[in-house]
This record gives structure tokens, C-alpha cells and sequence, in this order.
């Protein structure tokens, strides 16, 4: 944070997010902590991190769809498994390599984002969410119904481990540094969206469409955009997840998985990309908290039962996003924000 007394005199210097000297300090600390954490952390530790980010790169491209753009998507996980099994069929079946496969399967995620980017031309909120939820139910169509030969079916695809410059990341740490790279190349590419011109018109959309085109703002072109750009980051996180698990089957991408990632980007706080990260953090976090309680909790007390148990789990992380949508409905980066406004004003209350 800024010490007190020392403001932005330029829009450049306000949407800067590394204003002194300390703040670079900081983050180069917390990403040389990245790097070393398989060299300190447990195995497990290092799968939960792998997943986070992969995650935080589908949360991104939700962030960047729903929080900036304002345009609801409830389907986020069809996108992701769009990504998935378009990177696996072109890595198993035509022998791409991996740095073919990842971000072509982005781009087959964004196309078929695209067509659900031209419904929310004319429809929008409630009648929208229906829209993505039919992008979900299709997806499964697709998988399930088209011939085995082509996507696996029910039985999925299997994938060998991704490969870069005669290196295999087919061990644990190997994909943990992969996911981490691609993870923060797509941060900052998700920051210079949301701070570039594109991301004030996504803003002004999202706030109002028909004032937005008024000024001079295609509209058309600006909601089919940010659908085209979410669905392009899922895709990405869906083919990281191919190469992570090297197993890719329909039941890896299920409405509840949409869900959470909207779960995610409203603990974080809407239409930021810190608070998105945020987001993802906490959630993963608390799920794997409970699920780590799970086996003891049913040790103690056998009756419950694991159906019970999961069910629990599930009503005690939906009292989480519950509680933020009555409590604190602009996330957790809302309340940093305020926090950060006080330091800076400090001494001074107003």
C-alpha cells in the first residue's frame, strides 16, 4: 500500500499496480515463494496449488466475462471442458505438441463461446443464465451422444503428459511449474484487460448498455467480445486440466463446477482481478478444509455416513456464499479497499 500523503497525479499512475519501490519487493518475494513451494511443501500441498491455479485461470476468464462485462455465465465449466477436450483429441489423436494443443483448444473454447456472445446480444440477465446453462446441457449432448471414436465418450480420453523442448511434466512438480508459468502469464494478461480501453467499455456496458452504444460503444461487438475472451481463458484452464490429470471425462465439468466459479468471483469481489484470485484462494481453501475433516468426522461418528457428510459439507460452503451475498456483497476486495483508503488517509477520518 501507498504510505499516507503520496497520490496518483496521472489515470496511469492510479491503475498502475506497482506504485513504489516496496510493492516490488513484495511481489517479487511472493513469486520466488511460488517457485520454491514444491521444494518446501508436501506433495498434497503442491496438487492443491496446481489445482488453484488452474482454477484461477477459469475464474479469470469468468471475472473478465461476468464481473467486468456484466454478462451472467452459468456455464463456465462447458467452456472449460470444451478446452479440455479439444486439447486431449488434438494431443492423443493428431499428435499436436503441447504448445500447439493448449492454446488452440483456448481457441475452440472461445468459438463456442462466441455463439452464446451473440444471444446476449438481445437478451440479457435472467433469460441470459438460462442461455448458459444450455451451453452446459449441450456440452454433455455433444460428449456423450457423438460417435466414441471422436471425443471417447463416456469412457473419456487419455492423454500423454505434456512435452516442451525434449522435457516431460509428467511428474508432480513438472506440472506445478507448467500451470504456475501459463498461470501468470494469463494474470497479467487478464490485468492489462481490465485496465486497458477494452476493459472501460466492458465497465460501461456492464453498467449500461443502451447509455454505452448512445456514446459510441458497439455494444454487439463488446458483449460477444467478452464472451469470446471468458470462454478463451476456460479453455486454456480446461487444457491444463487435460494435462494435469491426463484424463479427461465428462464428468469432470459439471453445472456445480459453474457454480463455484461464480462462487469464487463473489467471495473475491465482482469485477476485480485481485479479488478473483482472492476468490479462488479462499474457496479451495475451505473445500479442502472440509475435506480433510470428512474421513475423521465420519471415524467419530459412523452413522452419518459419507453421503451425509458430503452434503454437509456442501450446505456449509453454501452458507459461505450466502453469508457475502447478505453481509458483504462487493467480496472481500471491497473491504480491502476501504481499509487501504484509511491507511492512506490516515490520520485524517474523513
Amino acid at each position: 500500500m501507498d504510505p499516507a500523503g503520496i497520490f496518483a497525479t496521472s489515470y496511469r499512475q492510479d491503475q498502475s499496480l506497482i506504485r513504489t519501490r516496496n510493492q516490488a519487493i513484495a511481489l517479487l518475494l511472493f513469486v520466488v515463494a511460488l517457485f520454491a513451494l514444491p521444494m518446501v511443501a508436501e506433495v498434497r500441498s503442491v496438487a492443491v496449488m496446481t489445482s488453484m491455479l488452474i482454477t484461477a485461470v477459469v475464474v479469470l476468464g469468468l471475472q473478465i466475462n461476468t464481473g467486468l462485462a456484466g454478462q451472467v455465465n452459468i456455464g463456465q465449466a462447458a467452456f472449460m471442458g470444451v478446452g479440455a477436450y479439444s486439447t486431449a483429441v488434438l494431443a492423443s489423436k493428431l499428435h499436436l505438441p503441447f504448445w500447439l494443443a493448449l492454446p488452440a483448444g483456448g481457441v475452440f473454447a472461445a468459438l463456442f463461446g462466441l455463439i452464446f456472445g451473440l444471444a446476449a446480444v438481445r437478451i440479457k440477465g435472467f433469460y441470459l443464465a438460462l442461455t448458459t446453462i444450455a451451453a452446459q446441457i449441450l456440452f454433455h449432448f455433444f460428449v456423450l451422444n457423438l460417435p466414441q471414436k471422436w471425443l471417447g465418450g463416456s469412457n473419456g480420453i487419455t492423454l500423454e503428459p505434456a512435452e516442451l523442448f525434449g522435457f516431460k511434466f509428467e511428474s508432480d512438480i513438472g506440472v506445478y511449474y507448467l500451470c504456475l508459468v501459463v498461470a501468470m502469464v494469463m494474470i497479467a494478461g487478464a490485468y492489462g484487460i481490465a485496465r486497458s480501453r477494452h476493459g472501460r467499455i466492458f465497465a460501461a456496458v456492464r453498467d449500461d448498455d443502451v447509455a454505452s452504444g448512445m456514446m459510441g460503444i458497439n455494444v454487439v461487438r463488446t458483449k460477444a467480445l467478452a464472451f469470446l475472451v471468458g470462454a478463451f481463458y476456460a479453455g486454456i484452464g480446461g487444457g491444463l486440466w487435460a494435462y494435469y490429470v491426463r484424463f479427461v471425462a465428462i464428468d469432470q465439468f459439471t453445472l456445480i463446477h459453474s457454480i463455484w466459479f461464480i462462487a469464487m468471483i463473489i467471495v473475491g469481489g465482482m469485477g476485480s482481478i485481485t479479488g478473483a484470485l482472492i476468490g479462488v484462494f479462499v474457496i479451495r481453501m475451505a473445500q479442502e478444509s472440509i475435506t480433510s475433516m470428512g474421513p475423521a468426522l465420519i471415524e467419530r461418528i459412523p452413522f452419518l455416513g459419507g453421503d451425509l457428510v458430503f452434503a454437509a459439507m456442501n450446505i456449509f460452503l453454501g452458507g459461505i456464499i450466502a453469508g457475502f451475498l447478505i453481509f458483504e456483497p462487493r467480496g472481500l476486495m471491497h473491504r480491502w479497499n476501504i481499509a487501504k483508503r484509511s491507511y492512506r488517509m490516515w490520520p485524517y477520518p474523513y
